[in-house]
Parts: C-alpha cells; sequence; structure tokens
C-alpha cells in the first residue's frame, strides 16, 4: 500500500484537490510542491478521504481547529494531514 503513485493516478488526484476556498487551494499546493515525487497511494487515500470533506470542515482540519474523529480518524489520513499542516521553513521564517 506504500508504492509510489503513478503520474496518470496522480494527475488525477491533483484535479480532485482543486477546492472553492483559496485558503485550501494555497495549502494543498504547497503540499504537492513538496511532497508529490514521494507520494504513495496510502497519502493519496489519506488525501481522498479529505477531499470528501466540505470546504470549511477541511480548512478547519488544516488550520488545527479541529481533530479528525471517527472515520476520518485513519493512519493514512493523519499522516498526510500532518503533510499539509506543516510550513515552509524556506519562505515562513517564523517556523
Amino acid at each position: 500500500m506504500d508504492t509510489p503513485l503513478p503520474a496518470t493516478d496522480l494527475n488525477r488526484l491533483r484535479w480532485r484537490c482543486r477546492r472553492g476556498l483559496l485558503e485550501n487551494d494555497l495549502i494543498i499546493e504547497r503540499f504537492f510542491r513538496h511532497h508529490e515525487a514521494g507520494l504513495t497511494r496510502r497519502q493519496a487515500d489519506g488525501l481522498q478521504a479529505l477531499m470528501d470533506l466540505a470546504d470549511n470542515d477541511l480548512l478547519d482540519l488544516l488550520l488545527r481547529r479541529r481533530e479528525p474523529e471517527g472515520e476520518l480518524a485513519r493512519p493514512e489520513v493523519i499522516d498526510v494531514l500532518r503533510l499539509l499542516r506543516r510550513r515552509d521553513p524556506v519562505s515562513d521564517p517564523s517556523v
């Protein structure tokens, strides 16, 4: 399940991750910029689960206003959420 994601699946996932809120798009784009080369199928499954959320619910998770609960509190979701929440130390000196 930790196999690398093929390029066609990666392209589909990027398209699926397009959101209605600019804030979500910016965070997701940063995630892809830093992690797409090593993205695994397991992480893609976690990201897909997050993309099933409404924009405001996703933003609450990304901004740490709440934590995943119930069905969403799976290891692959928590792993990818940790990567999504990580700031870029090069462009953000406050980290």
